[in-house]
């Protein structure tokens, strides 16, 4: 079967769907415990007065006479680099529910990614995968993306971030 892929920009009323695949994205990555996000939290951070992230909506159809269809989407905000000295993306998520899988959807939201990343004189398009998700890590090796497994990823948040915070050091 033929399918057409177009991406869009988000909308405000894409909130809810975006967030119905956060949490389809999280239950995949066993993290579903720790989403604390809602549809609201993601409209504001999307489309309040000081957004913090942009989103990309992917939507397919088979047959020109047909309806576009949600397919997944990637959410990104802007980063720094201060050995480029020139931001970035970062790739929050991208997600693609499975029915929709083999279309070359997550393809697609990666190329417009790069395309907004070179258009708006950025470096970098940047993410991170789970070790364990090997059709992801495929996926990206056959793109093209680098690996850096000599970076890893490090994380304040809860109580280890407010005590941080209040100054008072590390544990122990």
């Amino acid at each position: 079967m033929s399918v057409e892929v177009r991406i869009r920009d988000a909308r405000r009323d894409d909130a809810a769907l975006i967030f119905a695949w956060v949490v389809e994205l999280a239950d995949y990555e066993r993290g579903r415990d720790k989403v604390a996000a809602s549809p609201e939290l993601l409209e504001a951070a999307l489309f309040g007065p000081t957004p913090s992230a942009e989103a990309l909506i992917a939507e397919v159809r088979s047959d020109p006479d047909a309806p576009w269809e949600p397919a997944g989407f990637a959410l990104f905000y802007k980063t720094f680099s201060t050995w480029e000295g020139r931001p970035g993306i970062w790739l929050e998520d991208l997600y693609v529910p499975p029915a929709d899988r083999r279309y070359g959807v997550g393809g697609a939201l990666l190329c417009q990614l790069a395309k907004i990343t070179v258009a708006r004189g950025f470096t970098r398009l940047e993410w991170a995968a789970l070790d364990w998700n090997e059709p992801a890590l495929s996926f990206y090796a056959k793109i093209g993306a680098a690996r850096l497994d000599e970076w890893v990823l490090h994380r304040l948040d809860g109580a280890a971030l407010d005590r941080v915070g209040r100054g008072l050091g590390p544990v122990g």
